[in-house]
């Protein structure tokens, strides 16, 4: 019977044509390069034998097929070489047999319709009365609903919530020891770490070390007491513990 090739600019594109026309419930198959050899082959051999009528290819995989009565080539995308277009048009038609092309073109592949004509020194004809041609009722209601959807977006980002600020003009004082905590903004280390902004007679604390017993002993609250009075000798001895400052 009848053969149909389908061109695809990307794999993942033949990937997803291929998929749809299963699912519509049209036999169909894709080939490009992400596919081994052996699974080309048997994609090709299968669409030379008719058991597949639809195959999906990008360029690169359909270098050197020769398959005869393919009798429709569907440009799903213009390629980017207008030379590739008369490649994929030259796969119909052989040997004196009847073909057809069909090229879908959307507006920013106008310029890439340009060049082909351009090479080909022929004006490829428009169906203006399909639905999806310019001026037709798919594509005139696809127009409308893009001139909406840019409308709409500048008013999206105008009111969608943005991240809140939390500069050092919203601060009234800077969090420090004893200090007042900067407003709108978490202290020092954020959740799990100690906080070292805190009040007189408050004690930081981080997760279960809370729950442990830091009761120092009588020598370490000595040293803390001659450390915070000036009283002990720089150098040569260790520093006090931090958490001796936070009973303070």
């Amino acid at each position: 019977g009848a053969l149909t090739l389908v061109f695809s600019r990307t794999k993942h594109g033949a990937d997803r044509i291929a998929k749809n026309l299963k699912r519509d419930g049209i036999d169909a198959d894709a080939i490009h390069g992400n596919k081994g050899q052996g699974a080309r082959q048997r994609a090709l051999e299968n669409f030379r034998n008719g058991n597949i009528p639809v195959l999906v290819a990008t360029d690169i995989a359909a270098r050197g097929i020769d398959v005869k009565d393919v009798a429709l080539v569907i440009n799903y995308d213009l390629p980017e070489e207008p030379e590739a277009y008369v490649h994929r048009i030259g796969r119909t038609a052989r040997a004196g047999a009847s073909g057809q092309a069909i090229a879908f073109c959307d507006h920013e592949e106008r310029d890439l319709l340009r060049d082909i004509q351009r090479l080909t020194r022929r004006t490829i004809p428009v169906d203006k009365t399909h639905p999806y041609a310019e001026g037709g009722e798919i594509a005139e209601k696809h127009r409308v609903d893009q001139v909406q959807r840019r409308r709409e977006q500048p008013q999206q980002q105008q009111h969608a919530p943005g991240r809140q600020h939390h500069g050092r003009g919203e601060a009234q004082s800077r969090g420090g020891r004893g200090g007042q905590q900067q407003q709108g903004r978490p202290h020092h280390g954020g959740q799990g770490r100690p906080s070292y902004g805190h009040g007189p007679g408050e004690r930081a604390t981080r997760g279960p070390v809370a729950q442990r017993d830091t009761t120092p002993s009588p020598q370490q609250e000595q040293r803390a007491r001659d450390i915070a009075e000036g009283g002990a000798k720089p150098g040569g001895e260790a520093k006090a513990p931090r958490w001796a400052f936070w009973r303070r």
